[in-house]
């Protein structure tokens, strides 16, 4: 079991379905009936709203609990618990595949490129691939990083959701994360992440056989920023 399972149900309240997200995928995603895939689906909101308008999307997740979830609410879309280093095993092509919500940062360096190279093998010609992390270029520059506190209703209550990276090395940090609800402890958690740069994330995926089609800083198609806290969102496309 992930340690995610014991987060999930609060998943959706913390990190709720978010329209421009969508759009910015639906852009890519081409015509209704296309065999779409994401990686590390959570509770599978984004599959749902394609499953909706006539796309068959696929998401997978590592975590029991999210997938029971997202069967449950979306069951138009289809769902599978798969670890992300074993996506092959699929054996399918997609139209477009995407992984957002800084999934991508849970893989060791070694295990980079061999999951770029299955991503590329899974799409069909002219097919894209989106990815989304946070901007490590600028967070490696520090020792830690504390994210702004959200609040959401738990438990009949308000509750304090807070995130912090520590121990921030160029090859991996702490990512701790914690639900409050006054004096008691709903969750907590830390799990280690590995930071890539912009410039290797490029370079493995041009070694894959991608075109880099587009770098931003979030979904309304920002360009990348220098900022402390802000997103990297990478767009490649199979030739």
């Amino acid at each position: 079991m992930s340690f995610y399972s014991k987060f999930s149900e609060y998943y959706e309240r913390v990190f709720p379905f978010r329209e421009e997200v969508w759009r910015f995928l639906k852009e890519y995603a081409g015509s209704a009936g296309n065999p779409l895939l994401d990686v590390g689906c959570g509770p599978g909101h984004y599959c749902g709203r394609f499953a909706a308008d006539g796309f068959k999307p696929l998401g997978i997740d590592l975590d029991e609990a999210m997938i029971t979830e997202a069967k449950q609410r979306y069951p138009e879309a289809a769902f599978r618990c798969l670890d992300m280093r074993r996506v092959d095993e699929i054996g399918t092509q997609f139209d477009c595949i995407w992984s957002i919500g800084n999934v991508m940062a849970h893989l060791p360096a070694d295990e980079l490129a061999p999951f770029i190279s299955k991503i590329h093998k899974l799409l069909k010609p002219g097919g894209h691939w989106l990815m989304q992390v946070m901007n490590w270029d600028v967070l490696t520059g520090l020792t830690k990083y504390d994210f702004p506190v959200r609040t959401i209703e738990a438990n009949g209550s308000k509750a304090t959701f807070q995130r912090r990276y520590s121990s921030i090395t160029p090859e991996s940090l702490q990512f701790s994360f914690s639900l409050r609800n006054e004096n008691t402890v709903l969750f907590e958690e830390a799990v280690t992440l590995y930071p890539v740069g912009v410039d290797r994330y490029r370079a493995l995926h041009e070694e894959a056989g991608f075109q880099c089609k587009g770098i931003f800083s979030d979904f309304s198609g920002s360009p990348l920023k220098s900022v402390s806290g802000t997103g990297l969102v990478l767009v490649f496309k199979k030739g």
